[in-house]
């Protein structure tokens, strides 16, 4: 095992950063249950949740899952600012131990996809947040960053862009702003996984402590004793209840660990197990005061995308320990990249994996790619660099796809890049885009045949690094210029998936 393994540095923002991830994803599916479980029915979702922040950042043009499964991705925003983004008073990050305000930043510090699947199974992927992925034509001036860092410099452009035009309005920018680093995180979700997002969920920060307090302690289950004084987890081996100290210290814990930060993630599904079984065992939400009192953070605190309805939080609602499986999507190494700790992923195995993961069993099989034989891509150059289109095709023909039209866009248009396709190719236009490093999901095309793939080169768009080595790097290694098959040291260790069933023991 590599040293990073064992010993990750903190991310920019402070290691304390990580320290309530599990509520922050968690809060917007603890919140759904307690809603769900109460008895009180359309009066409480529309009566109680009447004051909570919607977002419209999907979009009503959003790809959406067919059937009854539906997709929801919580997110945990790592930021020390309330929504109008204000300061959180000195008293609430000292009893956070989340330094100052000025700590932190808008980081996706948890992702967690979750699939509720027709038959009433779920299956949740953790996607770690040092995930190194392709954001081309989605995170404006970037190619490659960290899957947590889409939020916050998407955030950032936007604002910069609000500010150019004249607005000086600091909760107009932090809305206008913060709609579009959903938006961002999404698209890069989407791109990365390959499956649509039906439903999102944000939590920041400060909701994380008083929800973990309302609990009055959480049981966990450790395999070894522990002792951190970096993140003051000191707990024996087995099970135990924590208060919420305690519950910081264990979810945040990475120093000492074999696998870092993806056992800190085991740490996070399993105390949100925890937190979910015991809401449902206990009938404790029943109480219309501490109902009231968590809804009252949950206004404050938490982002719903539109959609969300009350047969939505009765089906979440409705779910039995039994049902819940818990994943970390895979990484093949650690490494550094421009001075930077990251996870070198394979895109197109995490695609096949979530994609197989979440098929109905009962549906059709999804249509695999046709070998790149048999499909024919036409190229158009609407970039303004000369030449593009002919370098792109060499590249896909190298791969084995049949050269198509090569054209130019129209003089003067600013085109955004995109893959398009006909009927049944969306498989193939997804390794299309993956090979040429576009981020943005394709497209079907009306006048596109079968076997038909167009690839639009719009402006700012740039072909992939390490161009001369793809012919013969490793499948997925393209869309990141790297390598992926380039460590001596084995693959990090995701673990075997968790069962909502049960405390769960993690390292």
């Amino acid at each position: 095992m590599g040293e990073r393994a064992r010993h990750l540095m903190p991310p920019a923002g402070g290691p304390r950063s990580s320290a309530r991830r599990l509520m922050r994803g968690g809060l917007a599916l603890l919140t759904a249950v307690v809603v769900a479980t109460t008895g009180f029915g359309w009066w409480t979702l529309h009566g109680m949740l009447s004051g909570i922040t919607v977002s419209q950042a999907l979009g009503a043009d959003a790809p959406h899952s067919t059937g009854t499964a539906v997709n929801i991705l919580l997110i945990g925003l790592d930021s020390r600012k309330d929504q109008n983004g204000d300061d959180l008073p000195q008293n609430v990050l000292d009893q956070l131990h989340a330094g100052d305000s000025d700590s932190g930043g808008y980081n996706t510090n948890t992702l967690i996809l979750v699939h509720l699947a027709e038959d009433g199974s779920v299956e949740a992927f953790s996607i770690p947040r040092d995930d190194y992925v392709s954001v081309k034509g989605i995170v404006p001036g970037y190619s490659h960053i960290k899957i947590k860092e889409a939020y916050g410099l998407t955030k950032a452009d936007e604002e910069q862009k609000l500010v150019d035009d004249g607005e000086t309005d600091q909760a107009t920018l932090e809305k206008q702003g913060r709609e579009a680093g959903r938006k961002a995180t999404l698209a890069v979700v989407r791109s990365l996984t390959g499956v649509p997002i039906d439903y999102f969920a944000e939590v920041n920060l400060a909701g994380f402590y008083d929800v973990a307090e309302s609990l009055g302690g959480v049981e966990v289950c450790l395999n070894h004793a522990v002792h951190d004084d970096y993140s003051g987890a000191d707990f024996p081996a087995g099970r135990q209840t924590l208060d919420a100290q305690q519950a910081l210290a264990f979810v945040r814990q990475r120093h000492g660990l074999d696998n870092g930060d993806l056992d800190r993630t085991h740490r996070q599904q399993a105390f949100l197990i925890a937190v979910i079984r015991q809401l449902q065992d206990s009938g404790s939400f029943s109480d219309v005061g501490k109902l009231n009192s968590l809804m009252g953070v949950a206004r404050k605190d938490l982002v719903l995308s539109s959609g969300w309805d009350q047969s939505l939080f009765q089906r979440i609602g409705g779910l039995s320990g039994e049902q819940v499986h818990y994943q970390t999507l895979p990484v093949i190494r650690y490494d550094v990249v421009n001075g930077q700790d990251v996870n070198i992923v394979d895109p197109e195995a995490i695609r096949s994996l979530v994609t197989t993961t979440f098929a109905d069993p009962s549906a059709a099989a999804t249509p695999a790619p046709v070998p790149a034989s048999e499909v024919t891509v036409d190229v158009v150059n609407a970039s303004g660099v000369r030449g593009l289109a002919t370098e792109a095709s060499d590249i896909l023909t190298h791969k084995g796809y049949r050269e198509g039209d090569l054209s130019l866009g129209a003089a003067g248009e600013t085109t955004a890049t995109a893959v398009e396709y006909g009927v049944g190719g969306e498989p193939s236009a997804q390794a299309v885009a993956s090979v040429l490093d576009i981020g943005t999901p394709p497209q079907p095309a009306a006048d596109l045949t079968a076997g038909h793939v167009r690839v639009v080169l719009g402006d700012g768009y740039s072909l992939p690094t390490a161009v001369a080595s793809m012919a013969t790097a490793p499948s997925g290694g393209e869309a990141l210029g790297i390598d992926v098959g380039s460590s001596d040291d084995p693959a990090p260790d995701q673990g075997l998936p968790i069962s909502g069933s049960g405390i769960p023991c993690v390292n």
